[in-house]
């Protein structure tokens, strides 16, 4: 069947979730207080060949210069006017790890504040990084790395990535650590990635059946309060021991994601939908249930089986027809909407109706 020019085909990307399996507790769970801590600051890059700030739109680029020589002891005469081409105000971001002690380095990240066209070839000066309680945790200095490529020719120019971002392997070097003991007193507490009953209890059972009754207790379905030794060295053995014991998460709700923007989308698991009718625009959607029964043999002692199975019909106008085989699956409701080229819009549309009906039994979810 042919269908019109102007109906847009939407392309839907559809993953049905694989039975569950046993995961890692380190995969699941987290220990409270270990984490990691961002940091940010600001500073300069300079030796940048030409592609820097254009000072007469960035002062604070001139600011900062001025304030740097200042703190050198080079001081400018007033009224000095600097035409800086080769400096560009950037922000420093990083992640400070746990437990990283001074002196070990860390990754970080410049990113352009101002109107510099590269960051290439720039050298960052130094740049205290400082966490949310405006300490210094890190200082980064070093030369950046930018993986984009700019070319320009005859007066056009072609751009490949992100020239105004670069990163610098090691450039920062931590000078004050975080504390973060592990646990308080005789406990710890886990804390689940996700909220889940299911998981918790599975997670309680699991720790018990390996160090013992009692050893674990659910608070929630997320934190999980565990008995560990007080020595530090037993008590790091005892989370080695524990954070690599299998658990087999409960299944998760179901839930359908759905990209606005590129139209894509995502299901977690066999999503099912009840019987029900939806028209939108020129396109109509009929979901309709009858019972299957199937009887068995005489004195064969089985059973009585009666199945709801639906059969789908989406019409559209220019488009024709279209029938699929008897299923009350979400996926089929998607591929009928696609082969009649229904736009995101559409799609969307009709899931937000048909959740607002209660014909769809899952979690819809707009990003």
């Amino acid at each position: 069947m042919k269908l019109s020019s102007k109906i847009i085909v939407l392309v839907a990307t559809v993953f049905i979730a694989l039975p569950v399996h046993a995961e890692r507790l380190k995969d699941l769970a987290t220990i409270q207080g270990v984490r990691n801590n961002q940091l940010i600051g600001y500073g300069l890059v300079v030796g940048l060949d030409g592609s820097g700030d254009q000072t007469t739109q960035t002062p604070f680029t001139v600011q900062s210069v001025v304030s740097m020589l200042g703190q050198l002891g080079v001081n400018l005469p007033p009224g000095t006017s600097l035409q800086l081409k080769n400096v560009a105000a950037v922000t420093v971001t990083s992640t400070l790890p746990p437990f990283a002690k001074p002196g070990q380095t860390i990754d970080i990240t410049v990113s352009s504040i101002g109107n510099a066209k590269s960051l290439r070839g720039g050298t960052l000066l130094m740049t205290p990084l400082k966490g949310a309680d405006s300490q210094v945790y890190a200082m980064a200095q070093g030369n950046l790395l930018v993986g984009g490529v700019g070319a320009s020719s005859g007066g056009s120019s072609a751009q490949v990535n992100q020239l105004s971002v670069g990163r610098i392997t090691d450039g920062a070097t931590v000078e004050r650590a975080v504390d973060m003991p592990l646990g308080q007193g005789d406990f710890i507490t886990l804390e689940l990635k996700d909220s889940d009953y299911t998981t918790a209890s599975r997670v309680v059972t699991s720790i018990n059946r390996s160090f013992g009754e009692g050893v674990a207790n659910a608070e929630n379905g997320r934190v999980i309060r565990v008995f560990a030794p007080r020595d530090i060295n037993q008590r790091v053995s005892f989370l080695a021991r524990m954070e690599n014991l299998t658990v087999t998460p409960g299944e998760s709700l179901a839930k359908v994601i759905m990209n606005a923007r590129t139209g894509s989308v995502v299901m977690n698991k066999s999503v099912m939908v009840e019987a029900c009718a939806v028209a939108h625009g020129n396109l109509t959607v009929t979901i309709s249930s009858e019972p299957q029964v199937s009887q068995p043999a005489p004195f064969s002692k089985g059973e009585t089986v009666v199945a709801q199975q639906a059969q789908i019909e989406i019409k559209a106008e220019k488009a024709g027809l279209v029938m699929l085989p008897r299923s009350t699956s979400l996926n089929g409701v998607v591929k009928a909407l696609n082969a009649v080229g229904a736009t995101p819009q559409d799609l969307l549309a009709i899931l937000q109706a048909m959740k607002a009906a209660g014909a769809l039994r899952a979690e819809l979810e707009v990003i």
